[in-house]
């Protein structure tokens, strides 16, 4: 690790030791390092487009992604008390698989593995509600309901993909919750995204109007690289668990 490097990762964990209230925004970058492909990173998916290239293959089969150390070491600073809620755009699930609550994350672009209600919000599996998708579709906001599709078993409302596709809505109380954390933030970290899919991507501008301190990880350009109070350029597994082990010290001393 050079020494620049270490001198950061010393600061951004005196920050959060020091915080109030510490919010983290995640995107594609994040799995990376689980085996799945990233999109506007070097290789990443729109990337590969705009080059006329195909998608990057997938490293690891679907049914073996599992959650990585960066993932880890968020539910690790969140266990400390050190990390109040987590935004993320991803909708791979490994979140809420790695350990993060489920009333402490805003997954602004859906879940994968979760289908909700649009009457009431309440969210299921697809086993917990008996979806097939053979027969009914993979259920996106734009699909019509039909007769004898599942319902929601609290208020019969129509159950339809958390999954938020281009164009849709995001859903209005994750966001509401990611937009009023923000402005909380007195440490914001922004950890593998672009930020150049909005409205996600304007939430550093809240933290930034409340004063919060930035930092960004993201081995590619975004349009906040010359925003940020520190941003680093490597592989998030090399920087979020040190990150977390100096917190550590610092909070025990």
């Amino acid at each position: 690790m050079s020494s620049v490097l270490e001198e950061q990762l010393n600061t951004i964990a005196q920050w959060i030791a020091e915080a109030q209230t510490v919010v983290a925004l995640t995107g594609a970058g994040i799995s990376t390092e689980s085996g799945i492909p990233d999109y506007r990173g070097p290789e990443g998916v729109w990337t590969r487009r705009d080059k006329g290239l195909p998608p990057p293959p997938m490293k690891v089969p679907w049914e073996d992604i599992q959650p990585n150390a960066g993932h880890f070491a968020l539910v690790e600073l969140m266990n400390l008390g050190k990390l109040d809620f987590l935004i993320s755009q991803n909708v791979d699930g490994l979140h809420l698989q790695s350990g993060i609550p489920v009333e402490k994350i805003a997954e602004l672009h859906g879940n994968h593995h979760l289908w909700h209600c649009l009457n009431c919000n309440a969210k299921y599996t697809k086993d917990e509600i008996g979806w097939d998708e053979r027969k009914w579709g993979r259920g996106y906001l734009t699909e019509k309901v039909r007769p004898g599709m599942p319902t929601c078993p609290q208020c019969s409302g129509v159950i339809r993909s958390s999954i938020v596709n281009f164009g849709d809505p995001l859903p209005q109380l994750d966001f509401a919750k990611a937009v009023t954390f923000s402005k909380k933030a007195d440490v914001f970290l922004s950890i593998g995204t672009s930020l150049q899919v909005t409205p996600a991507a304007d939430l550093p501008n809240y933290a930034l109007r409340h004063g919060a301190k930035f930092v960004l990880i993201n081995q590619g350009k975004t349009p906040f690289d010359g925003r940020a109070d520190i941003r680093i350029w490597d592989a998030i597994g090399d920087v979020l668990p040190p990150v977390v082990e100096k917190v550590k010290i610092l909070i025990e001393k």
